[in-house]
């Protein structure tokens, strides 16, 4: 296989990150488009809340396969043919005049969310290993296609209606379809595959799904991303429940949350690459564990029976906090997206698209199963807040389990005194990619983990 060049590279990125930025702006164009809806069908927060999960589920479930047409037959064609069919949906949608029929429209829409590991099999193709974290960073910056939709949506809602808004929308999308068919590389590993190279079947393709790593990183993915999409659907709502506000003013301090949630995910690539993805994760999860906590107390009065007399006092958050909080919770849930997906072609560099696609169809599902959550417990607990006690929840069982794990395997390991190769995050990445890892124990290089963190 020929070693692509750096503007091959950079032209590859640059194609799929763009790609990837519209098809993120459509998948949540029900952030926006549902608080319309909502007020026109009359809606409960559940069914709002399914309302905008819909699109997440098919997205989900629809990266498995895409993942391993990907890896069958490359990103550029896979990728072109998504968006068309995608854009396709989105205009059918308008023509829904009730909500089983939005739902059903809502199911199409949502194959735009299955453009991510297209892309992420796509990008990682061109990239060596040692780049391959700061390459697919850059590329899931594309999330700030939600910020497109918080913040440009609602002005085309207000000016023309939810129906030109979602043809707007799908007009756009199915132009980038054509202009990466025609623009758009094959990838250097689909080229060799057709130079010779032996198809594997589908169960070859599925067979690191039986490692319980995978599902481990998944979790991590259903927090640092299911729970990204679904606060970028679901703020909108609270703003407006919450502190009063407009659905322009709102959609606006959304986006202050799902801008930084998706441009510094460039960075969290760079630092998994610097640094580790490891240590990535170990920020991710405990600066998540302290701002969930914070953002899950509902506004409290107090009666302090004093010597003198009861005094009376009120906690409750203010706007200002609560958008500091929400871009700090965003800035870190950034890094962790690039952390997981770093481990990925480190330790299956041969099935990115398969693995990719469960860890992405799972953190996806969080994206689904998190909106309509959050509606189910406002409806049944009253307190707005109540989402950000979930997602403490989660954050919590996920910095456990990964602790827990590696713990474990450190003692394995001790006690035996030997060396594994179990955990690339340990330290710099380039020491364990397989072929750079078999390198230096042929030539009795040193213990990673002792060099390393």
């Amino acid at each position: 296989m020929i070693s692509p060049t750096r503007p091959q590279q950079n032209r590859a990125l640059g194609l799929s990150t763009l790609a990837f930025t519209l098809c993120f702006a459509v998948w949540t164009i029900f952030s926006i488009i549902g608080i319309r809806l909502a007020e026109d069908l009359n809606l409960s927060d559940t069914q709002l809340g399914l309302l905008m999960a819909t699109p997440i589920l098919t997205g989900s479930i629809s990266r498995l396969f895409l993942g391993i047409w990907t890896d069958r037959y490359g990103g550029r064609w896979v990728f072109g043919i998504l968006m068309l069919t995608t854009s396709a949906c989105v205009y059918l949608l308008t023509f829904a005049t009730t909500y089983p029929m939005l739902l059903v429209g809502a199911l199409g829409v949502g194959l735009a969310g299955g453009a991510f590991i297209v892309g992420v099999a796509y990008t990682a193709a061109w990239f060596e290993p040692a780049r391959q974290g700061t390459a697919l960073g850059i590329f899931g910056a594309g999330n700030v296609g939600a910020a497109v939709t918080n913040f440009g949506a609602p002005f085309l809602l207000v000016a023309f209606g939810w129906e030109t808004t979602a043809q707007i929308y799908a007009s756009v999308l199915a132009v980038m379809g054509v202009v990466f068919i025609l623009l758009a590389k094959e990838d250097p590993v689909s080229a060799g595959r057709k130079d010779g190279e032996q198809q594997r079947s589908f169960m070859e393709q599925m067979e690191p799904l039986r490692d319980l790593r995978v599902w481990r990183f998944a979790l991590y993915y259903f927090f640092v991303f299911g729970a990204f999409v679904a606060l970028a659907l679901w703020l909108p709502h609270f703003l407006i429940g919450v502190y009063g506000l407009d659905i322009r003013t709102a959609g606006m301090i959304a986006a202050l949350y799902t801008i930084p949630a998706s441009l510094f995910r460039i960075l969290g690539g760079w630092m998994s690459d610097r640094f580790g993805a490891r240590r990535v994760m170990y920020w991710t999860f405990i600066a998540s564990v302290v701002c969930t906590f914070l953002l899950s107390y509902p506004p409290t009065d107090y009666v302090v029976h004093g010597i003198d007399g009861d005094v009376r006092f009120r906690l409750e958050m203010s706007l200002p906090v609560f958008v500091a909080l929400i871009f700090t919770l965003g800035f870190f849930m950034s890094l962790g997206k690039a952390a997981v997906y770093k481990h990925i072609p480190v330790y299956y560099p041969t099935h990115v698209g398969a693995v990719g696609g469960v860890v992405g169809m799972i953190g996806g599902l969080g994206g689904f199963i998190l909106p309509l959550t959050f509606g189910v417990l406002n409806d049944i607990t009253g307190i707005w807040q109540s989402c950000f006690m979930l997602m403490f929840i989660i954050a919590t069982a996920a910095l456990a389990w990964m602790h827990y794990a590696i713990r474990s395997v450190e003692r394995v390991e001790w006690a035996a005194n030997q060396e594994q190769t179990d955990l690339p995050e340990l330290a710099s990445p380039q020491l364990f990619y397989p072929l750079n890892r078999k390198h230096s124990q042929d030539s009795g290089a040193g213990s990673p983990l002792k060099k390393g963190n």
